[in-house]
């Protein structure tokens, strides 16, 4: 079986929590006016994409950010809850400013492998990366062929950037396997199915330029 897709995976747009500095997560917060406008501008750079389907996680950050990058265009949204962000816990709500400092927060960001949850009862990274790489994969099974939009989040998207590179879900975050992924960035990757064997290759990584 053979099968080729182009996915289209954007960041949600800013939010209030993003501009109070809050820890988001499960948590949700609307989209600001540059939020919104972001989301926008994204739909204008991809209006020649011709979709074949989209889909967002199940936080209405994302379904409101992919209904404003699709607008008027008769493309079915889904949602798959793989998509979510990933779950902080005690942290969702908090200044990032206030808990910076904490050695765990410290090995969320620098070391996913030894990264526990143990202070927050959060989400580990192999469990975010097991649930986003599935949606993908079931994604994929549905779509013969095509363009596919995907809405998500930061620690997601960039998770998911850095194993269509080649990193495991412990190292995604060195440099060169992944970047914080900026709001309604663009980022572009190609699904090849060859019977069992599938392959990922990453065609653009946080393009903003529609946005400047």
């Amino acid at each position: 079986m053979q099968k080729e897709l182009t996915f289209y995976l954007i960041r949600h747009g800013r939010t209030i929590w993003n501009d109070q500095g809050l820890m988001q997560g499960s948590g949700n917060s609307n989209l600001t006016e540059e939020g919104v406008k972001g989301a926008q501008l994204t739909g204008k750079a991809l209006a020649d994409v011709p979709f074949v389907a989209a889909y967002s996680s199940c936080l209405q950050r994302t379904i409101d950010t992919a209904n404003h990058i699709l607008g008027q265009r008769d493309i079915p949204l889904f949602q798959h809850n793989g998509l979510n962000e990933q779950y902080f816990g005690s942290w969702e709500g908090q200044n990032v400013e206030l808990i910076r400092p904490l050695k765990e927060f410290q090995l969320m960001l620098e070391d996913p492998a030894n990264y526990k949850a143990e202070s927050n009862g959060g989400e580990t990274w192999d469990k975010v990366a097991e649930r986003a790489m599935k949606a993908i994969h079931d994604i994929a099974k549905v779509h013969p062929s095509g363009n596919i939009l995907v809405v998500s989040h930061g620690h997601t998207i960039r998770l998911l950037m850095g194993l269509f590179n080649g990193a495991s879900w412990q190292n995604h975050r060195k440099e060169g396997y992944s970047e914080s992924i900026r709001n309604t960035a663009i980022n572009i990757v190609r699904y090849r199915q060859n019977g069992d064997e599938v392959t990922f290759t990453v065609e653009k990584m946080n393009d903003v330029a529609h946005l400047e």
